[in-house]
């Protein structure tokens, strides 16, 4: 290798690439030879912890700029791999195709929104926020509008947005750790957070990126190496993503058939059963709860700050463009097999002309399966005889939509090897996540908080030191929710993008396309949209009726019309900004040029 870092990374994630490929060579000749399921387990997500860790140690720092933006130097090829890892969360990896396994269709406003949303980010936000030259969101709602208000209020909904979604990816890491290392999910959460301290917390955004990028690597072998495994087996071929249609039509069958009824045993709180509830015909909000449910994650991801901050780390606005175009085309690998995934699986336990089938065999014989006993085990699935005729029937089987994806190779039949990978790639998945969440939260209160508002003369020691407490405290805190089980992982996620949505939407896109948006204007969309959501979702949550069918899933629709009727209303009541903030506007607009705020803070 000649050159620097950054000269030879084609070659080092290649090497690294073809490393991992090895070691999963290794892992199944250890399982030809003998070598216990748990043993192959615990060695994947150790292992691949382990380089995570190497990785976040080597790229420590003390420069400020290498810590909050990674010196601004990512180039977009990598910046779109470590987007997509950010992007591709547990909910994505762990939570999705359980969440289409049992919900049909209408969950696929997840993936609609979530892809749709970073066109929003492409064409609203990405390169007007790189050329401002901020390091954060709040830094850019604090600069763009001025005074120390606007940025309170921007970190306030930042630190509530984040962690809420790191719950749910500390969930996720949890529900792997429990079952790869047979551990109560309780104790799995704090084994998660762990690693995911070990990623970022010496490095910050540089140790994150470089990480991320080794991540993405990871996860997106492990999600596509059993689908088109187990897509083979059933006679699909190779690429199922264009052909399993006929499968959908034979689960549509078999569930004709058997029928879906409600259970008629008590089934454990968190799991899940197939029923005609999931899937009621004749639903006239549907198409009303589809449309709502995408806008909310398509604005929700225009609004993410952990997903906005890692346009910062391009070295030109133009690169931040690319960053965009690489990362969705990263970010559609997964969510193209998502669906196909979730189909496949269904049909292996449905279909009775498969091996692996398991309603309508004997109830004994299912209950000694190895798999159904390792997941009931840890509490992530049940069965129950609970008619009495000694044939599990499709309503007495009952599992939590995170283990859809993780369960697979096992419900296939597959090598273990091939459980190991699934478990290193959602665990790559959560983690990579949960770096920049945390990251995000503590860089926004280090930076905007402490260093802007507090402490203006702390110097670049201190800064990073109150950053790296802040993740261990506030990871800490998000551990412990996360034990709680308060909600799903794809719950979790809904709420974070609504309440980012609710308050920092409007404020970001006006910011950049109407000028005469001015602080009064912003503070108000800010508090009153966030709070007219976050007051929905508590009285959804505490048994009140929906407006418009609207549930907790979608409280953004209530928060974002609020934000933009503040804003507008009392921007336009108020004094417009001076010139020198109009010109700034102008200016963040124009594609070319130097960044605004120079290299440095």
């Amino acid at each position: 290798m000649q050159g620097n870092f950054l000269d030879n990374l084609p070659k080092i994630y290649g090497l690294y690439t073809g490393g991992f490929l090895v070691f999963i060579v290794l892992m199944a000749i250890l399982e030809q030879m003998g070598v216990g399921a748990d043993t192959i387990g615990i060695l994947f997500v150790a292992f691949t912890i382990f380089i995570y860790a190497a990785i976040g140690f080597l790229s420590r720092t003390m420069e400020v700029d290498a810590y909050y933006v990674a010196g601004r130097s990512v180039p977009p090829v990598f910046n779109g791999m470590a987007t997509a890892a950010d992007w591709m969360s547990g909910a994505s990896f762990v939570a999705l195709a359980g969440g289409i396994y049992f919900g049909g269709h209408g969950y696929l406003a997840f993936v609609v929104g979530w892809t749709g949303g970073y066109v929003l980010v492409n064409s609203l936000m990405a390169p007007y926020l790189r050329k401002f030259g901020c390091y954060t969101v709040p830094d850019f709602i604090g600069t763009r509008y001025g005074g120390n208000l606007a940025r309170f209020c921007a970190v306030i909904i930042l630190v509530v947005t984040s962690f809420t979604y790191v719950t749910a990816q500390i969930n996720a890491t949890g529900t792997i750790a429990a079952r790869a290392l047979h551990i109560p999910f309780e104790v799995g959460v704090w084994f998660g957070l762990l690693g995911i301290l070990l990623c970022s917390m010496l490095g910050g955004m540089r140790a994150v990126t470089w990480t991320q990028v080794a991540q993405y690597i990871v996860l997106i072998i492990a999600y596509l190496v059993p689908v088109i495994w187990m897509s083979n087996k059933q006679g699909f071929g190779l690429l199922p993503h264009f052909s399993y249609g006929d499968a959908v039509q034979k689960i549509a069958e078999i569930e004709a058939a058997v029928g879906l009824a409600k259970p008629t045993w008590d089934v454990p709180g968190g799991l899940k059963v197939l029923t005609v509830a999931h899937n009621a015909p004749g639903d006239t909000f549907a198409s009303w709860k589809f449309i709502t449910l995408a806008l909310c994650m398509m604005a929700g991801t225009a609004s993410l700050p952990h997903i906005l901050m890692r346009y910062f780390t391009t070295p030109t606005v133009r690169a931040a463009r690319k960053s965009v175009a690489w990362s969705l085309f990263f970010i559609f690998l997964l969510y193209f097999t998502a669906p196909a995934l979730a189909t496949l699986t269904k049909l292996q336990l449905l279909d009775s002309s498969l091996p692996t089938a398991i309603i309508g065999k004997s109830f004994e014989e299912v209950a000694n399966l190895d798999w159904i006993k390792n997941w009931a085990s840890v509490n992530f699935l049940a069965i129950n005889d609970a008619n009495g005729n000694g044939v599990l029937d499709l309503n007495e089987f009952a599992m939590r939509t995170g283990i859809v994806v993780l369960a697979t190779p096992e419900i296939a039949g597959l090598p273990y090897v091939i459980s190991g990978l699934v478990a290193a790639g959602g665990m790559a998945a959560a983690m990579s996540t949960a770096d920049g969440l945390l990251l995000a939260i503590a860089n926004a209160l280090s930076h905007d908080l402490y260093y802007k508002i507090i402490d203006p003369k702390a110097d670049t020691r201190v800064r990073l030191l109150v950053a790296r407490g802040l993740l261990i405290v506030i990871g800490c805190a998000a551990a412990f929710v996360a034990s709680l089980k308060l909600t799903g992982i794809l719950g979790a996620v809904a709420w974070a993008f609504c309440f980012a949505c609710s308050g920092l939407f409007f404020p970001l896109v006006l910011g950049v396309w109407w000028k005469r948006a001015n602080r009064q204007g912003a503070v108000a969309g800010m508090v009153l949209g966030f709070l007219a959501g976050s007051l929905y979702l508590i009285y959804i949550q505490n048994g009140g009726t929906k407006i418009l069918g609207l549930d907790g899933l979608r409280f953004g629709i209530i928060g974002m019309p609020v934000s933009l009727i503040a804003m507008v209303v009392v921007s336009l009541m108020t004094p417009e900004p001076d010139e020198e903030i109009q010109k700034m506007v102008d200016e963040t607009r124009i594609p070319s040029g130097q960044t605004i705020l120079g290299s440095t803070q």
